[in-house]
């Protein structure tokens, strides 16, 4: 209840806004900072059905339109202006990250005085890591159908596994959230937190977020949104998606707050 009435009282939702409308923002630079990334190392060129595969475990009212969107922008050429367009790509995918920052500190109830150009420079790590991140998701989303089809195509033994490894990519898409949310947890708010003190709102935070994206997905067949938002309609979907995704993640950090400071009271009523 503390966490719950922490979050009222300092607008969580402002905040949750904040961090969704940042994050839409920041989406399109990111994917043209990763893409670019992807290239430089030599990993892979995004296609429009690599990025749709990438994009298919959001629901499909959000996925649609925005992998449409995501591979305009990626097809666009840029000569001329590769590197710069690069590093404006991840200035701006950096100010989504900085969000979560305000939000999190807000969150853990803590005053960030480290430097505005170390916690710049923080971001733009994390954008980097991200971006590594989304190239190792994509291996597994994109990659992984083609090599058990091709595994299938020259083995006959492979196919009583197909359920095996195609549950498997989708637990180490798992794992891949699950430490994003430990290293955002634990280093971009102020001050320092141990494993045990933020695997609570982690925990949380990611069951909330696959039965949050089950219910809105359900409640998008059931609702004529674009009766509603008319041409607006897809970037609407997509922002409150993020909006209860925000919310929930910034619950997440006040769910660990409110055990951390019972956990300190309780040790000094013991003393």
């Amino acid at each position: 209840m503390d966490a719950v009435s922490h979050y009222w009282r300092d607008n969580g939702s402002a905040f949750a806004s904040h961090v969704a409308l940042s994050g839409l923002l920041a989406l399109f630079p990111f994917f043209i900072f990763g893409a670019s990334l992807a290239s430089f190392i030599g990993a892979f060129t995004y296609t429009p059905q690599k990025i749709k595969a990438l994009l298919q475990l959001l629901p499909d009212v959000i996925a649609e339109p925005l992998s449409q969107d995501i591979v305009n922008v990626l097809t666009i050429q840029r000569r001329g202006v590769l590197t710069v367009s690069v590093i404006g790509a991840a200035y701006f995918a950096s100010n989504g990250v900085e969000a979560l920052r305000t939000a999190l500190n807000k969150a853990y109830r803590v005053v960030d005085r480290r430097s505005l150009l170390f916690c710049r420079f923080q971001s733009l790590f994390f954008v980097i890591l991200g971006a590594f991140g989304l190239v190792v998701i994509s291996f597994l989303l994109i990659l992984a159908p083609l090599i058990i089809k091709i595994m299938q195509d020259h083995s006959f033994f492979i196919t009583e596994y197909i359920g095996v490894i195609r549950l498997w990519r989708y637990i180490i898409a798992a794992v891949v959230l699950f430490v994003s949310l430990l290293i955002v947890h634990k280093w971009l708010p102020a001050e320092r937190r141990k494993f045990i003190d933020v695997l609570p709102g982690i925990v949380v935070t990611m069951s909330v977020w696959f039965m949050a994206s089950l219910a809105f997905a359900q409640y998008l067949t059931m609702f004529d949104y674009i009766s509603t938002y008319a041409g607006l309609a897809s970037i609407m979907v997509a922002i409150i998606f993020l909006y209860i995704l925000s919310a929930i993640f910034i619950l997440g950090g006040e769910i660990n707050a409110a055990i951390m400071f019972y956990r300190n009271y309780l040790h000094h009523s013991d003393e």
